[in-house]
């Protein structure tokens, strides 16, 4: 059976798919995805209290040189195989390089429900797979269309490193790494606390908006969805095998094989739009909320783990 937390998520799709009036205001979608973001920022700061040293970096570099090369890889794919456009093409690997922090959750609390071994610093890869990913997929379009290297270069620079998303993980991390679960147990342990029923209700909201993508569902664009439902699994091979060659631990290398699978709907659509206003984020949206998200909460965190465990064996 299904985590409790991914039965939100099939609920919301299923509310979303039958024509339901059940929505969440826009602004208590806000307030949890924010609460989302920052809970995984302390969560992880909390684990790297007394724990931070250089023998991260080359763990770091690792799953950042990953999370450039599948923009790299993929550019030329949705190019030719799937036929989009340069600018779509460039927006869906920039979807696709960078991650899902709602994956990385139901990732995470299903690694933790199931008592496999988490490294402290897997809230890192967040930020270290989704800064290289943007920024190389714009710098790809942008050489596809002749602009100069160094155009417009310190704005996408602040536009990337600034977006509420990044600020969040990296401040929680920040505060959780100086304070520890001891010192600012009085705010820390209501967020972690609830992370669980957080997770739930984003999941819900991200079910019901999941089903307005698919209704009804674009036919016309039978690359992009298969393109949706294939990519994925191969893309966590490819995590897989960088976390196998840095010898992680079980849950750590269950939520890299998970993020490499994964692709975002937060920052990444927010970045495109304004590095890449020719590009039609309503086809990421389609492909990466709409089929990836699914694909990888309800059945690939699961299928993933079976994989590791068969590995393993």
């Amino acid at each position: 059976m299904p985590d409790i937390v991914v039965m939100f998520f099939l609920l919301g799709l299923l509310a979303g798919l039958v024509k339901s009036d059940l929505t969440i205001p826009k602004a208590a979608y806000d307030t949890l995805s924010l609460l989302l973001m920052l809970t995984i920022g302390l969560k992880g700061g909390m684990a790297l209290h007394g724990n931070l040293g250089w023998s991260i970096v080359p763990e770091m570099l690792a799953v950042a040189a990953l999370g450039a090369l599948i923009p790299l890889v993929l550019m030329p794919v949705l190019r030719r195989l799937v036929r989009l456009s340069p600018a779509d093409s460039a927006s869906l690997a920039a979807h696709y390089g960078s991650v899902s922090a709602g994956t990385f959750a139901v990732a995470l609390a299903f690694a933790e429900g199931r008592g496999l071994p988490v490294g402290a610093e897997v809230t890192l890869y967040l930020v270290m797979m989704e800064l290289p990913a943007i920024m190389l997929a714009i710098a790809l379009y942008r050489r596809y269309r002749g602009s100069e290297p160094g155009e417009a270069i310190s704005g996408l620079w602040h536009e990337t490193l600034t977006n509420r998303g990044v600020i969040l993980l990296a401040g929680g991390v920040v505060i959780g790494t100086l304070y520890g679960p001891a010192q600012g147990a009085n705010v820390t342990d209501l967020l972690t606390g609830a992370f669980h029923a957080v997770l739930a209700i984003f999941l819900l909201e991200m079910g019901l908006t999941a089903a307005e993508t698919l209704r009804p569902l674009p036919w016309r664009h039978w690359r992009l969805l298969t393109f949706a439902l294939v990519a994925p699994p191969l893309l966590a091979l490819s995590g897989l095998a960088v976390g196998l060659a840095l010898g992680l631990p079980t849950g750590s290398l269950l939520i890299l094989t998970a993020l490499a699978a994964s692709a975002s709907y937060i920052a990444a659509p927010a970045a495109m739009r304004t590095a890449i206003p020719e590009a039609n984020i309503g086809l990421a949206m389609l492909a990466s909320l709409g089929l990836t998200f699914p694909l990888n909460v309800i059945v690939g965190i699961p299928l993933y783990h079976q994989l590791i465990t068969w590995l393993a064996s």
